[in-house]
């Protein structure tokens, strides 16, 4: 089933990449249904592993992706598979085109309201074509805006965004000052959090860029942007303080998913931060990249 869902988004992405728009709205379409039924199968299979207490398995074995970077689709399909949803809304802020973020496959083939921010004017404009032309969502496309999210304006341009109060789901990644975003924002109860970290330092790190709104990322790498965001054991903490607990992380180690603590204990239980970062790519960039970025300013949270 992970082939066929692995063959799916391949084709996908090819489609994108050498096809015009309006062909990949209609791969979009074509794809989309028999990937949906896979994905509603693999769903049932879930619950029925809880329903008759057999071992769940880790999340290295439930990763795919259909928009999503490297595996999270399939991670939230689980986390969600095994605690349910309650209002099927998802905020991300730091949401790309559209196409390839965490909350387009919720949207796309399971019908969940999203409001998707970004920073760059043409990524914006991109996902509202997507969104607005395929067969899924153009009656109701999710809500798609335009902003520069920083602390200080976090709340409000949620709340005149329309989102405001529980949610099932946020994903936060803007690449910069991650850290200091998620601890202001008040407006609303996500159940799920994503956040991407920083994987160049230990998990025991506890450090984020400073709180400036003007923070642009430094890449060194073709791996990602190097300097940049907080780090794991960052999130973790700030996690802890609003109520949430790590339960695991995707396989390449730089997206976490924290669940609020009065949410499934009892089948995503709190994992070991250094648990996350064994992989072969977040070693290396603990132990090559982290050396272009030690000396730059870190706060300690």
């Amino acid at each position: 089933m992970k082939r066929l869902l692995k063959r799916l988004a391949a084709r996908l992405y090819f489609h994108y990449l050498h096809r015009p728009p309006h062909y990949l709205f209609k791969r979009v379409d074509e794809i989309s249904a028999a990937n949906q039924a896979q994905q509603i199968l693999l769903r049932m299979r879930y619950e029925d592993l809880v329903h008759e207490k057999r071992r769940l398995p880790p999340f290295d074995d439930v990763e795919f992706s259909v928009y999503s970077q490297a595996g999270e689709d399939g991670i939230l399909w689980y986390i969600f598979s095994l605690v349910g949803t309650t209002n099927k809304v998802v905020v991300e802020i730091g949401a790309g085109n559209g196409i390839e973020n965490n909350s387009a496959n919720l949207i796309v083939n399971h019908g969940w309201k999203g409001f998707l921010f970004d920073a760059s004017p043409s990524r914006v404009r991109t996902a509202k074509e997507f969104y607005g032309a395929i067969r899924q969502t153009r009656i109701w496309p999710p809500t798609i805006q335009h902003a520069w999210v920083e602390p200080a304006n976090v709340n409000e341009i949620l709340s005149q965004g329309g989102v405001v109060g529980p949610v099932d789901l946020l994903s936060l990644d803007i690449d910069g000052i991650d850290y200091w975003v998620w601890e202001a924002l008040a407006v609303i109860d996500p159940r799920v959090v994503v956040v991407e970290f920083n994987n160049l330092w230990e998990a025991e790190d506890c450090l984020t860029v400073p709180n400036d709104p003007n923070f642009r990322a430094v890449y060194n790498s073709p791996h990602g942007a190097d300097y940049s965001g907080a780090t794991l054991g960052a999130f973790v903490k700030l996690g802890a303080r609003k109520g949430y607990r790590l339960v695991g992380c995707q396989r390449y180690g730089f997206n976490a998913f924290l669940v609020k603590n009065s949410v499934g204990e009892d089948l995503l239980p709190a994992v070991d931060p250094r648990s996350c970062l064994t992989h072969a790519f977040a070693v290396h960039a603990r132990t090559v990249r982290h050396e272009s970025i030690k000396d730059k300013p870190w706060v300690k949270v």
